[in-house]
């Protein structure tokens, strides 16, 4: 049975379900048994009253008394709270790019100039401690909480780093940046050869089926590459080699330090890096400095060979603390791993445009299916991962059962 009240109507409901409603009313507040997006309404042993919003004392009001209820609130006179626009993602993903075109650009003029990457590697793992020691100084990123135990749990890993950053720098300074970066795409493949034997980690048949696009694209663009060079080759491959070492270590050392965000380890690592790159560029590359200088000086000018120095340095950090900066927005694997992707793109046809760089449709095409294959990849892992997380949990309820 339903009766509608309304004003200026009256509806012939008996006098007992008219104090019903009365007594409602007059109900002292309680705690929500309702959606706020409920039809006003009093209910009592299965009869309901739609009451008129002109009977409520407020767009939102809960009453209770026994086991009487009015749930008064329409959809409409509730305004729905609109989600927060994150601005800072898109200007931090749009920072991370320009940084990263830009430090491909200024690294590899500089090598043109000035070729001894031994020297450039170190001096970019300087300015990148020094610009966290200066954004600890001013506070502008809050210093981190260390111990000789962590630097000690440190120094493999950024040994690895090491290997890394500095074979990058001298396959940039043997072969066409666009043509190292797609050898770099290659990375996937060590990351998923070295986890089973280094972390125990197996992983299922479609996370090595993605690594097919990236080894094929790679052989594609080796084979029409006019800036092929062994060395340089042979030297991104070292640079994966240190890269995937770097992660698979940090899991495996740092994993008791979460407390210490991104930028600050990566800050921490260009310090501790020091202790093995620079002694190594001091013997094996220091008898060349100062002819290269001269070089240098004697083809583009010291002041503007500095410049070159002193810009690198510092979008080499930047880019770098943006990545970690667009990861500390909350986005998930997937979606950095899709900028990652699109952000190496952007690097490889930049590249080719400011150098100038002669390019074949078969380099394209290989370009292209290695760069697709590491975002495959990506899809991949993100599946492996989602798929271990959910045996997991049916595991541990399984076991309470």
């Amino acid at each position: 049975m339903q009766a509608v009240l309304s004003p200026g109507f009256v509806t012939p409901v008996s006098f007992r379900r008219k104090q019903l409603v009365l007594n409602c009313l007059n109900a002292q507040p309680s705690r929500p048994l309702a959606s706020a997006a409920s039809t006003p309404t009093a209910c009592r042993e299965g009869v309901v009253l739609r009451l008129p919003k002109s009977l409520t004392a407020s767009p939102v009001q809960h009453l209770t008394r026994g086991s009487c209820v009015i749930a008064s609130a329409s959809a409409a006179s509730v305004p729905a709270e609109q989600p927060k626009l994150n601005w800072k993602l898109p200007v931090y993903i749009f920072l991370w790019y320009a940084f990263n075109i830009i430090f491909n650009i200024i690294n590899k003029s500089t090598l043109n100039t000035f070729p001894c990457p031994w020297f450039i590697g170190t001096w970019q793992l300087i300015a990148s401690g020094l610009f966290m020691v200066l954004l600890w100084v001013t506070r502008l990123h809050p210093t981190p909480s260390v111990d000789a135990k962590f630097f000690a749990a440190l120094l493999p890993v950024a040994l690895f780093h090491t290997i890394g950053h500095i074979a990058a720098v001298v396959s940039f300074s043997q072969m066409a940046v666009s043509f190292a970066h797609i050898v770099k795409s290659a990375e996937p493949v060590f990351s998923v050869a070295l986890s089973g034997p280094l972390l125990g980690v197996g992983y299922p048949w479609y996370v090595w089926a993605s690594l097919l696009p990236i080894v094929a694209g790679c052989s594609l663009s080796a084979m029409k590459e006019v800036s092929f060079a062994w060395n340089g080759f042979n030297n991104a491959m070292i640079s994966n080699l240190g890269m995937v070492l770097r992660n698979i270590y940090s899991k495996k050392s740092l994993n008791d330090y979460k407390h210490i965000d991104g930028i600050n380890l990566f800050g921490l690592i260009s310090f501790a890096s020091l202790l093995y790159c620079l002694p190594a560029a001091l013997v094996i590359e220091s008898g060349t400095w100062q002819a290269a200088w001269q070089a240098a000086a004697t083809k583009a000018g010291q002041k503007a060979t500095l410049q070159l120095l002193l810009w690198g340095g510092v979008f080499y950090h930047l880019y770098n603390q943006l990545s970690y900066m667009v990861l500390d927005q909350g986005i998930s694997p997937v979606t950095f791993s899709v900028g990652n992707t699109m952000k190496r793109v952007a690097v490889v046809v930049s590249s080719v445009m400011f150098f100038r760089n002669p390019v074949s449709p078969l380099n394209w095409a290989g370009s292209f299916i290695a760069i697709a294959g590491t975002y495959l990849y990506s899809l991949a892992t993100d599946r492996y991962a989602a798929e271990k997380k959910k045996a997991a949990a049916a595991a541990a309820e399984k076991k309470e059962q």
